[in-house]
């Protein structure tokens, strides 16, 4: 069922909001489980202009963090900003101070020229406008985007704690905000770096958990594996990466951030990041592989047709292969070309003509076999039951892989996935969990079975939900056993336009929503901290 937005109310989320002195308290419809008990932290966009300077793209607002706190049936709502240095400086001189990723920050008019002729020519000023996600890092918590900055918070105050420069730690020019994290508290990541003769590559790194000593874990963190990149002077965009019990999986899209644009853009006037990002027609996809331990490249070469990818659902291992589920957007061109708020709050007919020409987004399934020797050039190396994806060996050595389609809609995305990734994550898996985007908007929570197709959708009209985030019932067994937790706006409500939704996570029916009298802007990605 698709449901159309003539009235607009998505706009509300794309606007402007003040953080809250206090937590409020929530009205609390139906009953919330016993059990839980804890705080749903998220982050996205909460200050859309400075002054009478405007943020262009989605991914340019101001860091907000957003907490719903359950305890003993109750909930409270908090908000505050993020005090990075992007935002304090921005509120300080009313202007956009520092280069965002779809907005260009100007020279202060107030100078003379001779400073802001200079002020061109001092070095790349990197944001730290962490309004992405948030995770553990040991007993800390971090706010991120994709830069070398992360921020750590008090996930209970909201306070801003300090910033820290991944660069001081680690040989990377930044890590997607999208980790993976093992039971005891070992971080993985990935990001761009200074490989051999100063060519591009990727490295994964690694962060320990707390030591015994108590110290940072972060200053002991270490590059495990270094992948190659497919060209010498333009990396991939990187969002998230793949971990099996055994593997890493990077995926290596068409979409190319050319460094020596990135390098000499900065004294251009009125650039910013999406200026430095092309497609590459010709290269398709690439999928790399590297082994956990000991860390070593895999020199196999897995090949496909162009997509644009965020965001893996999961990835295991299954007698001698490796499934891959990825959220994918058909095509080369960038998908974030989309994503300008000037386009996102048209009227719903001009949304919907702009999602027609952007890619087709597809959840698909990839198997990629260890023994790529096994059948003949030529012939499907994959000999799964339960898929229809393919590998193929061609004469040039490389592996052409073809996937099976696990769920397409016409410009209906399962997009921001979501599993039980505390019991399953990096294991043969059944249930992913997803925000619906109807023509790029948010209108619905979507169930997805990965291995019979099956779908549920949570939807109602003019209400638009955040990704969904899985919480385990306390000792259950079965995998979908547990809520959903997100975060909905239904801007048009009389009251109480905002709220927390509680759904059952094997059916998607409503268990409690707890509401609050603000409306709340959009938000990416979150966690739930117990």
């Amino acid at each position: 069922m698709r449901i159309e937005h003539p009235a607009g109310g998505y706009k509300k989320i794309f606007e402007t909001c003040e953080e809250l002195n206090e937590p409020i308290p929530a009205v609390v419809v139906g009953v919330i489980p016993e059990w839980l008990s804890g705080s749903l932290l998220r982050l996205g966009p909460g200050l859309f202009e400075v002054g009478a300077e405007p943020f262009y793209h989605l991914f340019d607002g101001q860091a907000l963090m957003h907490k719903f706190d359950l305890k003993n049936g109750h909930v409270t709502y908090y908000r505050k900003f993020v005090k990075t240095d992007a935002y304090v400086r921005a509120m300080t001189e009313k202007r956009v101070v520092i280069t965002e990723f779809g907005t260009a920050a100007y020279p202060d008019p107030c100078k003379n020229i001779f400073s802001r002729f200079f002020t061109y020519f001092k070095g790349i000023e990197v944001t730290d406008n962490c309004l992405v996600n948030v995770y553990p890092v040991g007993e800390d918590f971090y706010a991120c985007t994709e830069t070398n900055y992360i921020t750590k918070v008090d996930p209970d105050t909201l306070e801003t704690l300090k910033r820290v420069d991944l660069c001081d730690y680690l040989s990377v020019n930044g890590v997607t905000a999208h980790p993976h994290i093992e039971s005891d508290g070992t971080v993985y990541n990935i990001g761009n770096c200074f490989g051999k003769n100063m060519s591009l590559a990727y490295n994964i790194v690694k962060i320990p958990p707390t030591p015994k000593d108590k110290s940072d874990p972060i200053a002991k963190s270490k590059v495990l594996v270094q992948l190659p990149s497919s060209e010498r002077f333009k990396p991939s965009y990187v969002h998230s990466f793949g971990m099996t019990e055994n593997y890493f999986v990077f995926v290596e899209t068409p979409v190319k951030i050319n460094l020596l644009k990135f390098l000499t853009a900065w004294s251009i006037w009125g650039t910013n990041y999406m200026d430095c990002f092309e497609s590459n027609e010709t290269m398709g996809t690439w999928f790399h592989l590297a082994t956990k331990d000991p860390a070593e490249y895999i020199e196999h070469k897995f090949r496909t047709s162009a997509f644009n990818l965020f965001h893996h659902i999961n990835s295991y291992e299954d007698d001698g292969f490796i499934v891959v589920d990825l959220c994918t957007w058909k095509g080369h061109e960038f998908v974030y070309n989309y994503l300008y708020l000037a386009n996102l709050r048209e009227n719903w007919e001009e949304v919907k003509k702009a999602a027609m020409r952007a890619p087709q987004p597809e959840v698909r399934r990839y198997d990629l076999p260890m023994d790529v020797y096994k059948e003949e050039q030529g012939k499907n190396l994959i000999s799964l039951p339960y898929t229809t994806a393919t590998a193929v060996m061609r004469s040039d050595g490389t592996i052409w892989l073809e996937p099976e389609v696990l769920f397409s809609g016409p410009r209906q995305a399962f997009e921001f996935p979501q599993i039980n990734y505390s019991k399953f994550s990096g294991k043969n898996y059944s249930y992913a969990y997803g925000l619906g985007l109807n023509h790029f908007i948010p209108d619905r929570i979507c169930k997805l079975n990965v291995k019979t197709k099956d779908t549920w959708v949570w939807q109602e009209p003019d209400s638009y939900p955040s990704e969904p985030i899985f919480v385990q019932t306390p000792g259950s067994v079965e995998e979908d056993d547990g809520v959903l937790l997100s975060i909905v706006v239904n801007p048009g409500a009389d009251q109480r336009p905002g709220y927390l939704l509680i759904l059952n996570a094997r059916d998607l029916t409503e268990i409690a929503r707890a509401e609050v009298e603000v409306i709340i802007p959009v938000t990416f990605h979150g966690m739930y901290k117990p």
